[in-house]
């Protein structure tokens, strides 16, 4: 069995929870089994629960569940735990904010926290001068925040995304979202006046949506992601998000520029879309803010954001906890863990290409920094089954991942993650696949 024992937790940590992997029992063992059969009499039909774990607690990149089994995570809660799990310093700044405060509504009050998140986002958003700036429960609650906002600052209606594109579950988010027929079965009607593209090809809007279907002094925004998630990680051709930007200033149109899953460091700068060179109208956030607290943003140039008092609000957003935790998961990517992404993408894209090499079934390795991905196939066909049982294979051997788009699978470790670990997870990628393909 493999198992590591250098520096579980990554740069900036010095504690960890016993080596991973490290699989002392079957899967489910026999206390996550009593957790799962009381859970499942009572939890919604729509949790999809990739694997049977039962989580007991997790540090820096390894999770232990409830029967003393501890597993490599190459999943950060779906890129949210940005500086690994319970980092020292993100658990401090919450503990020392929840014996001062703990909620009191950011939109009737203030308070210093906030301020100094607000300030910070401000100071790392792509673009110059300040920016305006609301704070969410999550990230598709800053989508639902920005619709209503390129559709009250520009007056028009029509909103135009791409396909493949994941921007929420909510009912203006799921209009935008074209990922999965299942997202969007049997909740029509969705918000009127939407339309999609092909990802990647911003000539289609022209050439298509403005020939056939809306004139573009209609058209109040384009959303799109920077690094497609959901849809399968893809990176747009180089010249994809400058046509956008250079169509939305021909046209008077805003772009929005989703990075919720993109953002952060994750791909070695503090957003994908610097990438390209590209700045946002309004941008939003949410996922690695603050390893784990819930926490989104509405980033938006300050001369956009002209709705008034009371036009938009939240309860929660921007609780004075999330905010500590977000402003201690900032001070730690910018000083190491984005570099780290940055460093750990380029072993891990540079090891896949050697898997890649020897197993068919495995093809296209992609990313930036710490969003990578490969595609399963079997005879040059995509293979959702065959992902499915490496997945599960991985499982087994102690590795967390998870899948995205038809047959991909997706790499998005906590950024501490260390040399050792990455090349410990992708053995054992390489073991799984040897055994079912």
């Amino acid at each position: 069995m493999l198992s590591i024992k250098a520096n579980q937790s990554g740069p900036g940590q010095d504690e960890w929870i016993g080596p991973a992997p490290w699989i002392e029992t079957a899967l489910p063992g026999p206390k996550a089994e009593r957790v799962i059969a009381a859970d499942e009499r009572f939890s919604s039909t729509t949790y999809t629960r990739d694997f049977p774990l039962v989580v007991k607690r997790a540090y820096g990149s390894v999770i232990e569940d409830v029967d003393g089994n501890r597993f490599l995570d190459f999943t950060a809660g779906i890129a949210v735990c940005a500086a690994g799990h319970c980092h020292p310093k993100v658990v401090a700044a919450i503990q020392e904010q929840a014996a001062r405060l703990i909620h009191i509504c950011g939109c009737d009050f203030y308070y210093p926290v906030m301020a100094a998140l607000l300030e910070k986002l401000s100071e790392i958003a792509p673009g110059k001068g300040d920016k305006s700036i609301f704070l969410t429960n999550s990230g598709t609650e800053a989508i639902e925040g920005a619709f209503k906002l390129a559709r009250h600052h520009t007056g028009r209606k029509w909103a135009i995304a791409f396909h493949g594109a994941f921007h929420g579950r909510s009912m203006g988010a799921l209009s935008l979202t074209c990922s999965k027929p299942v997202q969007r079965s049997q909740f029509g009607p969705l918000v009127p006046m939407t339309a999609h593209v092909d990802y990647g090809d911003a000539d289609a809007i022209e050439s298509t949506l403005f020939r056939y279907k809306m004139n573009p002094n209609e058209v109040a925004a384009i959303f799109v992601e920077s690094f497609q998630g959901e849809g399968g990680y893809v990176i747009p051709p180089a010249d994809f998000l400058p046509k956008l930007r250079a169509l939305c200033d021909k046209h008077g149109i805003l772009l929005v520029i989703d990075e919720i899953q993109s953002g952060m460091g994750r791909t070695g700068k503090w957003f994908a879309c610097e990438h390209f060179n590209v700045e946002p109208d309004i941008m939003t956030v949410a996922k690695g803010i603050a390893s784990g607290m819930p926490i989104g943003a509405i980033i938006a140039r300050k001369e956009i954001a002209t709705w008034g008092p009371s036009a938009h609000g939240s309860t929660f957003g921007g609780n004075p906890l999330a905010c500590a935790a977000a402003l201690a998961t900032i001070e730690l990517v910018e000083n190491g863990f984005m570099e780290n992404a940055r460093i750990r993408g380029e072993q891990l894209r540079a090891r896949l290409e050697r898997i890649t090499e020897k197993r068919r079934c495995l093809t296209a390795v992609r990313g930036l920094g710490m969003m990578n991905a490969i595609d399963v196939v079997h005879r040059g066909k995509s293979d959702a089954k065959l992902r499915g049982r490496i997945l599960d294979e991985c499982f087994k051997r102690g590795l967390l991942m998870l899948g995205c788009g038809t047959h991909s699978i997706r790499f998005c470790p906590p950024l501490c993650m260390n040399e050792a670990q990455v090349d410990t997870g992708l053995s054992i990628l390489d073991e799984a696949v040897a055994t079912v393909s």
